[in-house]
């Protein structure tokens, strides 16, 4: 047993997201979203190097002393996997794990609306869940492959860095390529994975042009494609996309994008009010003929008027869904203001509304 696991036991005993560990500070917890202290002496770079070079492989301890920064899974066989990220800082270094669930929660159980099974039925497409780190993508995309598991016969590929929620074959074979252990970049596995008779790839994240790319290939070839964006809302999703590409081939990745996406989820997570725990608000836009048109177009400022007139097929624009969550008592009126497009509608619910602001 490694020194540092007592400190995973007291992150499950505190039911903690994030354990956080820095040079000359005490640990910390994530616990419903706010940092927590520990009553733990602050720990010096050494001894914090000692903890954490004990749980790290080789390689990966030669790439952060190379680079300043590293991610990788850490599991203890039977208790749980943590996502592991080690940085270099003024003071020394510093290590954040974020506790990954031995189980993979399904749609039904994370609340997450219907039109997701719908994604994960879909016989090819590009299907994007997008938000800023911490948002919940990984648990929701492990949710839709966890729905294709149950209820396909294909071959599904999932490409991480690192591998997060671990998914046994069940109805579908199931085969996890880690990034700098079974492959070498997220782009690499993915041109070999268009060889290797997948019909679904899960892309952990599309980081630059050829991985995006890639992914469009794929689509465009018969695959039902699962990836992420560290985007806010969906009209920015095809942005960033399409902004990726030179100017002159930006037409052509437009008219690739508009048939070939099919769906996508923006979401953020907000502490609840009702209960202990955090919950997630979706943005879904789902990207029938008048969406796939306005991208070839490029017209992605009308999206969010088509989003708010489709909610009969599935669509659900941000504040909508933030605002049920705020009458259902779920979220405070305060979150919803501070996080919303349209302030104005949430600003009758505050009970001391900003002076700065009509």
């Amino acid at each position: 047993m490694a020194r540092i696991d007592s400190f995973f036991k007291l992150m499950k005993e505190q039911k903690a997201s994030d354990l956080h560990l820095s040079s000359t500070n005490p640990p910390m917890l994530r616990i419903n979203g706010d940092l927590v202290r520990v009553d733990y002496p602050p720990l010096s770079s050494d001894e914090l190097k000692e903890l954490a070079y004990e749980i790290a492989p080789e390689h990966r301890i030669k790439t952060f002393e190379e680079t300043g920064d590293v991610d990788f899974g850490y599991e203890i066989p039977e208790y749980a996997r943590y996502r592991v990220n080690f940085l270099n800082t003024r003071n020394g270094i510093g290590a954040v794990f974020r506790l990954i669930p031995s189980t993979v929660q399904t749609l039904d159980e994370l609340g997450l609306p219907p039109i997701l099974k719908k994604f994960a039925s879909l016989p090819k497409g590009l299907i994007l869940v997008t938000g800023p780190t911490g948002s919940g993508k990984s648990t929701t995309l492990a949710a839709m492959v966890d729905f294709c598991n149950l209820h396909r016969h294909d071959h599904i590929i999932t490409i991480e860095d690192p591998i997060e929620f671990v998914h046994r074959s069940q109805q579908c074979l199931v085969n996890q390529r880690e990034v700098g252990i079974h492959t070498k970049s997220f782009s690499s596995a993915l041109r070999g994975a268009l060889r290797e008779d997948p019909d679904i790839i899960l892309v952990g994240e599309m980081r630059d042009l050829e991985t995006i790319d890639l992914a469009l290939l794929a689509a465009a070839t018969g695959h039902l494609v699962f990836a992420t964006l560290h985007t806010s809302s969906a009209p920015k999703t095809v942005d960033r996309i399409i902004d990726v590409f030179p100017t002159n081939q930006q037409n052509q990745i437009r008219t690739s994008l508009g048939e070939s996406l099919k769906g996508v989820v923006a979401q953020g997570l907000f502490k609840r009010i009702d209960k202990p725990g955090r919950v997630a608000v979706l943005e879904v836009m789902v990207c029938d003929d008048a969406i796939g048109n306005l991208i070839r177009e490029g017209k992605t400022h009308q999206m969010a008027g088509m989003i708010q007139v489709g909610k009969k097929k599935g669509n659900m624009p941000f504040d909508d869904a933030l605002m049920q969550f705020m009458q259902q008592g779920v979220i405070a009126p305060e979150d919803a203001y501070a996080k919303s497009l349209d302030k104005k509608k949430f600003r009758p619910f505050l009970s001391k509304p900003p002076e700065d602001e009509e």
